[in-house]
Order: structure tokens, then C-alpha cells, then sequence
């Protein structure tokens, strides 16, 4: 079920709109212990999780003037529920506890959300008007395309126990409550940049009209400033480059027992930093599309 509640305002070249939006997730697959059961107790799924998406959304809407068009757009948002996957359970169920239909902060609730599109484009023709060059339009028919996306980190359970994640051992300590601390903010701009040209092909004589197709040429860079966005961190640590193992006083007998303690931290360490706990850097894409 879902409720959208939206007013707009509008003049000539803009219009800004406000949203009000309320979404509720039922019958949701979740993984539940089966107690007392011939000849063993054991797991099955159900339809027993629930969870709601709440928030507002402010847009602005400039409306091509000139040669620009903006965008703007704001979301606040509350995503709350009892699980986020089906397997959200699992620890629960292995710890000998029922199911417990507490709401949290799903998984993939981003609570502010802002982006911004910004478009700057020369027409053709009698209506360009940007700069020539040995009298020609050479900018007729291109554009300058920027995105910044702006979005703060999703939730994720906080560990008060140092364990070994880069081994994949130890059973992490929950600190706080579950899905109760937040990942940094994150922040990316794209950037394209394009021009069209307008090809002919076909018979040339006074009977056949000649045929246009048009081939527009781009260049794509996206995370431009190639900023190192946090998509993951280590739950002891809030960080995404240390575990905190290697200093975790707990460790140091384990480390001593290594049989090169030296090289088992620069093995580890150098195991430790994932570079999937961070979103892509800088990519740089050329292409081309034909339309005919």
C-alpha cells in the first residue's frame, strides 16, 4: 500500500513541488524457527515481516531558459521495519531466541537524499547562440550535462568486540542497538559532455530526397572529482581500511603465536583493506550513438 500527497507551484519558466509520501511492506519473507517439531526442531520461511517508508520530497523544476535547465530535488525519508532480507533472522535463530518483531532502520534507508542536474546546450540553426569560430556554429548542436548526487551512509550494527573479519573469524558482539549507527556521506559528481551531427546518405538526384541520420559523440566521466565514497566499514571499527585487530589488545597473544608475527600483520593488513568497502573512482567512457 502506498500514499502520495503532492502540491505544485508553477510560473512561466519553473515549478517547485512538495510531496508527502507513506508505503507499507507486508507479508514480507523472513526465516522462522520451528520449536517442538518430529524429529527435530528446525527453520523454514514465513510471511511475517513488515516494515514501512516514510518521508517528503521538495523539487525545483527550471525549465529550459536560455540555453540552461536546472533541477534540484530533496527526500527525506524513514524506512523502517522488522527485517531487511530474508536471512535478517539468522542470528536470532541460531542463538536459540524466537523471532522478535522489533522495527528498525532497513538496511537500505538513506534518510537524506539530494541531487542536482544541471544542463547547458547551444541549438542550431537561427537560434544559436554561442561563439563561432572562422565563422562557423562549431558548438551547434552540444551540451555540458553535470549530476551531483549528495546521500547519507545506510545503517549498519555497531560491534563492541574486535574480531578477525579480514580471516572471516570471530562472532562479532552487537554494540548498541541493531542498524543504530550510520555510514559517512557520501557525494559524486558525473559529468557529460556531447555533440550531434547531422548526417545525410542516400540517393542524390531530383526524384530520391536525401536521408539524415544523426550521430551524437559524448564523453562520460562519472565520480568526476573521483571522491572516496564509504559503501562498507569493519563493525568494531567505523572504519573501512581497519578492523581494529591487529591493535585489539585480545589479539596481540594470537598474533605472538604466528610463526612470523611480522609477516602475518603485513599480510593482514594488507588483507584488511577491502576496496569493495568503497563506491567505484573516476571512470571515463566514450561512445557514440547513431539515429536514423
Amino acid at each position: 500500500m502506498k500514499w502520495v500527497i503532492s502540491g505544485e507551484t508553477l510560473n512561466q519558466s519553473s515549478a517547485l513541488t512538495f510531496s508527502v509520501f507513506y508505503r507499507e511492506l507486508r507479508n514480507l519473507i523472513q526465516l522462522i524457527p520451528v520449536a517442538y517439531a518430529y524429529p527435530v526442531n528446525y527453520s523454514m520461511y514465513g510471511n511475517i515481516d513488515f516494515g514501512t517508508v516514510k518521508g517528503m520530497s521538495l523539487a525545483y523544476d527550471l525549465r529550459r531558459t536560455g540555453n540552461v535547465r536546472l533541477t534540484a530535488n530533496y527526500t527525506l525519508q524513514f524506512a523502517d521495519g522488522t527485517g531487511s532480507s530474508s536471512t535478517s533472522g539468522v542470528n536470532l535463530i541460531q542463538s536459540g531466541n524466537p523471532n522478535l518483531r522489533t522495527a528498525v532502520p532497513l538496511s537500505f534507508d538513506v534518510r537524506h537524499q539530494i541531487q542536482t542536474t544541471f544542463d547547458f546546450r547551444y541549438d542550431e540553426g537561427k537560434f544559436y547562440n554561442g561563439p563561432k569560430l572562422f565563422g562557423k556554429n562549431f558548438l551547434e548542436n552540444s551540451g555540458l550535462n553535470v549530476v551531483m548526487i549528495a546521500n547519507s551512509g545506510t545503517p549498519y550494527s555497531r560491534s563492541s568486540f574486535f574480531t578477525a573479519d579480514a580471516q572471516g573469524s570471530g562472532r562479532p558482539i552487537l554494540k548498541g542497538s541493531i542498524n543504530g549507527s550510520r555510514l559517512p556521506f557520501q557525494f559524486r559528481v558525473n559529468v557529460r559532455v556531447d555533440k550531434t551531427f547531422t548526417l545525410e546518405y542516400g540517393k542524390k538526384n531530383g526524384e530520391d530526397e536525401r536521408k539524415t541520420a544523426d550521430l551524437q559523440i559524448y564523453c562520460l566521466i562519472q565520480n568526476v572529482l573521483n571522491a572516496k565514497n564509504v559503501v562498507g566499514v569493519y563493525r568494531a571499527t567505523g572504519n573501512a581500511a581497519d578492523d581494529g585487530y591487529l591493535e585489539a589488545a585480545t589479539s596481540q597473544a594470537q598474533i605472538s603465536n604466528q610463526v612470523d608475527p611480522l609477516s602475518f600483520v603485513d599480510l593482514y593488513a594488507a588483507k584488511v583493506y577491502n576496496p569493495g568497502n568503497y563506491a567505484r573512482p573516476r571512470i571515463i567512457r566514450f561512445g557514440a550513438i547513431l539515429n536514423f
